[in-house]
């Protein structure tokens, strides 16, 4: 069974098209190693992955494996709506397995040290990225770069981040959320 990783940017302007492009890199990771069911690997986080998941658990018999970067109180102060703090208890609710990774140094090398995780446990990257190097320590654009590193498959849903320093969501125009495929068979 394929594992699906998933990291992306919490805050986003046209959700549409982001669903839209994570429907279709979930149906080509789909047809490129030929099965329907997988397991997705995610830290909950608000924004692309618990949108990700929701797709994923909807659309497919998929497994959900939580990765926690802290204490799940702790990381909860991070959630910026209600709405998202209750998303990821219904999504650690669902998860067929929860690894809380120990305590490390600062937020940001948490939240690396789950993206390197993730890294390690799956098969291809499902990325909702803006395409520039992060703006935090374990952000997605860190997270991509090691994956590529590592030679690991990449479904590439192409969306803007955030402004940084505020969080007003950008938009990448015409190419938001368009699908590239890095290294991945058969497409």
């Amino acid at each position: 069974m394929v594992t699906i990783g998933i990291s992306g940017h919490r805050h986003l302007a046209e959700i549409e098209k982001v669903i839209s492009g994570v429907d279709q890199a979930l149906a080509g990771i789909v047809t490129a190693y030929g099965e329907s069911a997988f397991t997705v690997m995610s830290s909950l986080a608000e924004g692309v992955e618990q949108l990700a998941l929701q797709r994923a658990l909807t659309h497919y018999p998929a497994r959900l494996i939580a990765i926690l970067p802290l204490k799940a109180q702790d990381y909860l102060a991070d959630f910026e709506s209600a709405e998202a703090r209750e998303e990821f208890h219904r999504l650690l609710a669902q998860a067929s397995e929860v690894i809380e990774l120990p305590h490390v140094g600062t937020r940001g090398q948490a939240y690396l040290a789950a993206g390197l995780y993730m890294l390690e446990q799956c098969d291809v990257l499902l990325a909702v990225w803006d395409g520039l190097p992060a703006q935090g320590q374990g952000g997605t654009g860190e997270i991509v770069a090691q994956a590529r590193r590592r030679g690991l498959p990449l479904a590439w849903v192409h969306a803007g981040n955030r402004k940084p320093g505020t969080n007003q969501a950008t938009s990448l125009g015409e190419e938001q959320g368009k699908v590239s495929f890095e290294r991945m068979p058969g497409l």
